[in-house]
């Protein structure tokens, strides 16, 4: 049924399931409708035009969405796929082989004139894809669900035998470039602009949330009210769709290229890097070189948005992240998922709070200044020295959380947050030496854990641990009794 829906259907209307929670909210905003919501019943009853209005009504005749449907139009300037199709005269898998069998629904779909029919590139997959980037542009709160949304639409052309994956990753990579060529147009500036804002003010709106609440609302949805709620199968999936299991044909170690522009791509999913540093992150999360279709000159078919909207994959030279809670959205709080390698160091600075759940191993440290930084994985801050001058910084992993070199806590506005899970999670392990020249440690408790009186809970452990906190706190708990060694801090809770 999807092969069918998203053949027939329009594709503006088609992506937006990717919305999740949020597609009723969108749909209705943007005042969109189709006419074809089943199957046909036989293929001489085949539903073939959608009679909908595909992405909505756009500009002044809709006040509340309409710069939103101005957005999600303006990626398809000059993104038509008939150059290719009559340059190439590709023809269509079913013409190639007879195993090949269109959807029965779809026969009455299949061109007459195969010379003005080819199958390179898809036109699906292309128009598809742009509305889905354009789409997580004004949305980035579902950012990645909607570039799964945007291949799983490809990937249905070729399940309908319309079209081979070649054909398929051919649109991925022209629909990207299209989008991010009127997206980066300086012409577009305000209509960006307009949209973004438009966008959020009208959804939360509709979703009675508001600028602290949006974000979670948009991922609050399961894996039976929402089909991309899955994360790991949506990253899975994005890496499937991206190369159809096609073997290398050439080298698979080429430094990737970033194609001018493409950080546009990710303005608004990590708006507190800069371009240059959005330009890293798509160099570093870059599909392997030497498959098929995918190594252009410019670098568009290697491009993993998925990959890069989990930040950085690597720290070739030092990174400064300046993120400003007080813009709220990604500015104020984010997550890297990527598993961080490399030669770089990591300062923090800023207000907004930015979690890090990777495998990371960079080796040249981690710097907090200001702001939260947040260990949500054994392994955050990768395998060097920690330095934390001001600021907040969480242990909150399933496990120990461990620093491979040395710790050191300054005096002053620091504050060391241990979330105890149990077990060693959510306490600190410092291979090397952990200097403590004061600063506040706060204890609390999560996923239901609790400890009782006369417990004893070792919050730090460390090589050589030198100097002590000035001030601890622990949630829930006031006698409390702080023991230091020469290796380990415990703490023991009393009645």
């Amino acid at each position: 049924m999807q092969a069918y829906l998203d053949d027939r259907r329009g594709k503006g209307y088609s992506v937006t399931d990717g919305m999740g929670p949020l597609a009723n909210a969108w749909r209705s905003a943007a005042q969109q409708t189709t006419s074809i919501t089943s199957v046909a019943a036989d293929s001489n009853t085949v539903l073939y035009n959608d009679s909908g209005n595909n992405t909505g009504v756009a500009g002044s005749a809709n006040a509340s969405f309409g710069n939103v449907v101005d957005l999600v139009n303006l990626v398809g300037n000059n993104a038509s796929t008939e150059p290719a199709k009559r340059f190439y005269k590709y023809a269509r898998p079913y013409r190639w082989s007879s195993s090949v069998q269109v959807l029965p629904a779809l026969v009455p779909a299949k061109s007459p004139t195969p010379p003005t029919d080819g199958g390179f590139t898809s036109g699906h997959s292309a128009e598809g894809v742009r509305d889905a980037v354009a789409m997580a542009y004004a949305v980035p709160e579902r950012f990645q669900e909607m570039l799964s949304r945007g291949l799983e639409l490809g990937e249905s052309r070729i399940f309908a035998g319309m079209h081979s994956p070649l054909d398929v990753i051919s649109g991925r990579i022209l629909g990207q470039a299209s989008a991010a060529a009127n997206l980066a147009d300086p012409a577009n500036a305000a209509r960006k602009a307009a949209a973004i804002a438009q966008a959020h003010a009208t959804l939360m709106a509709a979703t009675g949330t508001n600028a602290d609440t949006f974000a979670a609302y948009a991922q609050s949805g399961t894996t039976t009210t929402d089909r991309f709620a899955d994360y790991a199968a949506n990253k899975a999936n994005y890496l499937r769709r991206s190369t159809y299991g096609f073997a290398p044909i050439a080298a698979t170690n080429v430094a990737a290229a970033v194609p001018k522009g493409a950080e546009v791509l990710l303005e608004t999913r990590l708006p507190y890097l800069s371009d240059a540093q959005r330009r890293v992150v798509l160099k570093t999360t870059a599909l392997p070189s030497g498959y098929p279709v995918m190594d252009d000159a410019e670098g568009w078919g290697r491009l993993n948005l998925f990959a890069a909207a989990d930040g950085f994959a690597s720290f070739s030279g030092n990174v400064t992240i300046v993120m400003d809670a007080s813009k709220g959205g990604f500015n104020a709080v984010d997550r890297w998922r990527n598993d961080i390698s490399g030669t770089g160091k990591l300062v923090k600075q800023g207000s907004g709070t930015l979690k890090l759940a990777g495998a990371n191993t960079w080796s040249g440290g981690t710097e907090l200044t200001a702001g939260t930084l947040q260990g949500d994985s054994a392994a955050a801050f990768g395998s060097g020295d920690v330095y934390f001058s001001g600021g907040t910084l969480v242990a909150n992993a399933p496990a120990a959380l461990k620093v491979a070199g040395k710790y050191t806590q300054l005096s002053g506005d620091t504050t060391l947050e241990l979330d105890l899970g149990g077990a060693a999670a959510g306490s600190l392990v410092v291979t090397s030496t952990a200097t403590i020249a004061g600063g506040t440690l706060r204890v609390k408790f999560a996923n239901g854990y609790k400890p009782k009186a006369g417990d004893v809970l070792t919050l730090i452990t460390a090589a050589s641990l030198k100097g002590k906190f000035t001030a601890i706190t622990v949630d829930g708990f006031t006698n409390v009794t702080p023991n230091y060694s020469a290796t380990a801090l415990t703490l023991t809770i009393g009645s």
